[in-house]
């Protein structure tokens, strides 16, 4: 599986984390194939499961200063790495215990010659852990890529003591309206226990401890009797860091603060026996590590809170923008000054918000506030893809779909960032391809469809949600993953990273294969079978799963046959192709026998006949049930009749997909109207659901950004590889359009104007080695690399 491998070097300087843009970095083939030197380390005494946050030390001398200090580093749970004092890593990236990241970073550029210090913070979250972490004890190791760099190798010449500065702060959910929220405990820091200045190398340790060895550190796949951790390389880049200031002040009291203290111009002095209260707008939602730089006032506190929104008293969120007879309800952080000069606070993990507040309470000395500031953290996403059209609000559609994107992306994909940081398969299929058309950054999506792999339960499901401590199936859920898959194929020309996947997907049709009943369709299905968050869905199940033969979800897995059936030969595998054919015909056959019902001309949830929704009949049409001369008539009519169940944010990505092959998709630009209502309300990222809404950031919701280039401009894979193109606009009412997307050979360009009523005019630009057809009106025309003018 491993053969030599190579990573971004990653370079960090002060408190900043930026990946430098440099050669890559070779691992030592031989630390992938055999137990490394080095050791996992841990406190001698503390618990490894508890709550704790530990500090590790490791001073060496070196006779020059080195050109190149290749180390890799992992922990359970989190690390962050300094060199000399200079923070220079974070880790590792999320995964499981039979996949756990490690990160190679070349700290050459750091080191001094004679004297040096590599230190590290390391926690554990103990009960109050984020879902998305999974976690065997607290550890930590470093591992030198050579014999020059292994002085570093962690054992017991390593120091080791516990802050027992930290503590944790739990999220009360009664202050979120009992809200489900998974995220991590806010972070309680007791100025006058932290060991102030522990990472420089001037610091006195000898009344630490030495630290306790676990075991050897052990690759994937190597042999192994004792460590929980199978050592794997970081498939991703470290993620972005830079400044974000708070640009608004929205209200305070207690304490005179100008915009000159925002932009560090002036520090803020709170008196002594003071209580201030300092609410800040960000004015819009943002990921970040905020930083509080304070100097004095011991016996104070100081207590950050961050939040989406803003509430009335009727827990009601209303216009984002609005701040009068509204108050901040969010998770904390709390940090409580020593009196000691320029301490700087800042939380373990990142916090989510637009509204940040402070409250302030001094004893009998003076506080300062010298600054505070966030430091954005997320995905290192590039926007290479642009999009613009004759109407300009679909330009702020754009920009805020893809912060909403961007927000949802760090280690893994998030469905959101602010309650749950979980990587749903549901949801990260929509979110691959708005990181496809927008960056042309695929590692991500990589990731995932690796780790929905790794999650596979021995009867073949994937887990709904990876990586996660808590264990949650959603078996529709596999079928997306399997959607996924055929997704990269299609954009991307790897067929050994898409082979890999083949016993997985198999194994996920047969364990649905094995849940047809004696009417042909899916029985009774265990788990939780979410398919929207619809009123007439409890729990967003639809009728059908508890008692068997739900359409939708039977359609659901056709719509993964058949994209299985694609696979399966494009690998040379023709008899699994036809079973995965033979299948979904049997089962469409079964769902139009008992669940068309002839006199509403749509096809029902349930052979019962009770319920009717868009999510069936939308399905009926992507695995055409309906034929192609009466799709458009059949789509027409499930978005007229509004007593259907209706997709909400979710599934109008669906919607949107059978509109398109029903020959609708001039009608894409009219279905954003809850878009624009979004942006009435002035959100600055995409909710979950229409208001009342938990989330105000949720990923499945920014789908426009994929739509405006494949559905507006309609530029999409004609080929496996995206080999080819097809480019067929839908202009719907607008004038004229203009956008670009990254293809792996270079960019693609498109502008296309009204000409009459019927016709269109414009140009197209392919990257070398790209061709493909444009289409207009069922017509087509052959497209070169390079300009092609259109005028049809």
């Amino acid at each position: 599986m491993f053969r030599k491998v190579s990573y971004l070097l990653i370079a960090f300087y002060c408190s900043s984390i930026v990946m430098a843009q440099s050669p890559a970095v070779a691992i030592n083939p031989e630390l992938l194939k055999d137990r490394w030197p080095a050791e996992w380390i841990a406190h001698p005494t503390a618990s490894g499961n508890d709550y704790g946050v530990f500090l590790f030390r490791r001073s060496f001398d070196l006779q020059a200063k080195p050109s190149r200090f290749v180390i890799h580093v992992s922990a359970d749970n989190r690390y962050r790495l300094f060199v000399n004092g200079r923070a220079v890593g974070m880790g590792p990236a999320r995964g499981d215990l039979d996949h756990w990241r490690f990160e190679t970073v070349d700290i050459g550029p750091f080191l001094d010659k004679g004297g040096n210090v590599l230190a590290a913070v390391v926690w554990n979250f103990g009960e109050h852990i984020p879902f998305a972490q999974v976690t065997s004890q607290t550890a930590f190791i470093v591992q030198g890529d050579s014999k020059s760099e292994s002085v570093v190798n962690t054992d017991d010449r390593w120091k080791v003591m516990q802050n027992s500065a930290y503590s944790p702060v739990p999220v009360e959910r009664s202050r979120l309206f009992w809200a489900f929220i998974v995220i991590g405990p806010g972070d309680r820091v007791d100025g006058s226990k932290y060991p102030w200045g522990w990472q420089e190398s001037d610091y006195d340790d000898s009344k630490w401890d030495k630290a306790k060895k676990l075991g050897k550190g052990v690759p994937y796949g190597v042999r192994n009797f004792s460590m929980p951790w199978a050592l794997v390389p970081r498939p991703i880049p470290a993620m972005e860091d830079r400044l974000q200031r708070i640009p608004k002040i929205a209200r305070s009291s207690g304490a005179s603060i100008t915009e000159d203290f925002l932009n560090a111009a002036k520090p803020l002095e709170i008196p002594p026996d003071t209580k201030a209260t300092i609410l800040l707008d960000q004015t819009y939602l943002t990921t970040a590590y905020p930083e509080l730089l304070v100097s004095g006032g011991k016996g104070s506190e100081v207590t950050l809170e961050y939040a989406e929104a803003l509430f009335d008293e009727k827990g009601k969120k209303g216009h984002r923008d609005e701040i009068g007879g509204r108050r901040i309800r969010g998770y904390q952080d709390k940090f409580l000054p020593n009196g000691g000069e320029k301490r700087l606070f800042r939380p373990l993990w990142l916090r989510t918000y637009r509204y940040l507040q402070i409250e302030i309470k001094t004893a009998s000395e003076p506080l300062t506030i010298h600054d505070f500031y966030g430091r954005y953290t997320g995905y290192p996403f590039k926007r290479k893809a642009s999009f613009a059209g004759s109407d300009p609000e679909l330009t702020d559609i754009w920009d805020v779909g893809w912060r909403t994107a961007r927000l949802c992306s760090g280690e893994t994909y998030y469905d959101c960032p602010y309650y749950e940081q979980l990587q749903y398969a549901g949801d990260t299929r929509i979110q691959t391809f708005i990181s496809l058309y927008v960056s042309g950054d695929d590692r991500l999506m990589r990731n995932a469809i690796m780790q929905f792999d790794d999650s596979r339960m021995p009867e073949g499901l994937t887990a709904s949600r990876y990586p996660h401590c808590v264990q949650q199936i959603i078996p529709p859920y596999s079928l997306f993953w399997i959607t996924m898959i055929h997704d990269h194929w299609m954009h991307r020309d790897d067929p050994a990273f898409i082979g890999r996947f083949l016993p997985g997907i198999r194994g996920v049709l047969e364990w649905f294969e094995g849940h047809i009943d004696e009417n042909g369709m899916l029985g009774v299905l265990p788990w939780w079978n979410y398919v929207d968050w619809v009123p007439q869905y409890e729990s967003g199940e639809p009728s059908g799963v508890k008692e068997g033969n739900s359409a939708i979800v039977t359609l659901q897995f056709v719509y993964a046959l058949d994209y299985a059936a694609e696979l399966a030969e494009a690998f040379g595998d023709k008899n699994q192709a036809r079973h995965y054919r033979s299948l979904s015909g049997s089962l469409k056959k079964a769902v139009r026998k008992h669940c068309w019902d002839e006199e509403r001309g749509l096809f029902a949830d349930t052979p019962k006949k009770k319920l009717f929704s868009q999510h069936t009949n939308v399905m009926a049409v992507l695995v055409d049930m309906i034929p192609a001369a009466r799709q458009k008539a059949f789509m027409e009519k499930v978005v007229a009749e509004k007593d259907l169940v209706q997709c909400t944010f979710y599934y109008h990505f669906y919607l949107v997909r059978a509109m398109k092959k029903a020959g609708l998709g001039d009608r894409y630009i009219e279905m954003l109207r809850p878009w624009r209502d979004m942006l009435k309300m002035g959100l600055t990222t995409f909710a979950e659901k229409p208001e009342p809404t938990r989330s105000d950031c949720h990923a499945w919701s920014a789908g426009p950004n994929y739509d405006l280039l494949a559905t507006v401009c309609g530029i999409e894979p004609a080929k496996p590889g995206f080999k080819s193109v097809r480019i067929e606009p839908h202009l719907g009412p607008l004038e004229w359009v203009e956008g670009k997307m990254p293809h792996p050979l270079g960019m693609i360009e498109v502008r296309f104007e009204r000409k009459d009523k019927a016709g269109v005019k414009g140009w197209v630009v392919l990257p070398d080695g790209l061709e493909g057809r444009f289409v207009w009106n069922g017509k087509s025309t052959r497209l070169k690399s390079g300009k092609t003018n259109i005028s049809r």
